[in-house]
């Protein structure tokens, strides 16, 4: 039974045959990826044994802070801001990650247990994550597209922030769209593994749904969080360098 994932790779390697006959070039990356997807997950059953018997908060924020770095490490490849991409990142995908995180400490939707922080505390970063990617490279293709209606604006007295508006607003729908769909498609498309758990493992149906729609609504807010804070803080340097590019 364990070694049944490797049959599964064969969809991977479908993938990676048709990066390379048209040419996309996502094909190192793929094969990449699905490796240390592999290494990964395997570290991660063999050391949650070990995080789920931490009792020290301080052990535990260090464990989410550690999730933080390495979730901005991946951004900051991915989106590859110029100046100080990657402290920009951590302070983006950490503020909003850890607002919704001790948010849902305070109402006592969860506890400060490790078997209940750590994994939700992943879920909250991991979507935090996508939303940084998905808001930079949206708002970077906004200004390079319309540097010079931006530049129009500002020489007829407006402000950065105020031309900047509409791209931001833009930005942040268009991030928040992943999170959108799965809110509408939860329970009939998308089946929540957590209700399906809680279920299998005797809990009442509504219990089951309430705690999957409190991981549901908390998903919207580091969501949108994640691209209010994020734009808030890279938005003069996207700008600037499109300015640089364009006189190039």
């Amino acid at each position: 039974m364990e070694f049944k994932f490797i049959l599964s790779y064969v969809l991977i390697l479908i993938a990676l045959y048709y990066s390379f006959k048209e040419k996309l070039g996502v094909e190192k990356e793929l094969l990449y990826s699905s490796i240390r997807a592999f290494i990964q997950l395997l570290i991660l059953g063999y050391t949650l044994h070990y995080v789920f018997k931490i009792d020290n908060p301080i052990g535990l924020i260090l464990i989410l802070c550690l999730m933080i770095v390495f979730a901005s490490w991946t951004a900051q490849k991915r989106v590859n801001l110029v100046e100080n991409g990657y402290l920009k990142a951590v302070v983006s995908i950490g503020l909003s990650s850890f607002l919704v995180l001790f948010s849902l400490i305070a109402i006592k939707i969860i506890s400060f247990k490790p078997n209940e922080i750590i994994p939700v505390g992943g879920m909250i970063i991991g979507n935090s994550l996508n939303v940084y990617t998905l808001t930079v490279d949206r708002f970077k293709g906004e200004i390079g597209s319309k540097i010079d209606v931006i530049e129009n604006i500002i020489a007829l007295g407006a402000t950065l922030k105020q031309a900047l508006y509409i791209m931001k607003k833009q930005s942040i729908k268009s991030a928040l769209i992943p999170t959108i769909n799965n809110l509408q498609t939860v329970g009939i498309i998308h089946i929540p593994g957590i209700t399906t758990g809680m279920l299998l493992a005797g809990a009442k149906p509504l219990e089951a749904v309430s705690y999957q729609l409190a991981i549901m609504y908390m998903m919207v807010s580091v969501a949108l969080f994640t691209a209010i804070i994020t734009l808030n803080f890279v938005y003069y340097e996207i700008f600037k360098t499109a300015v640089s590019q364009k006189e190039e």
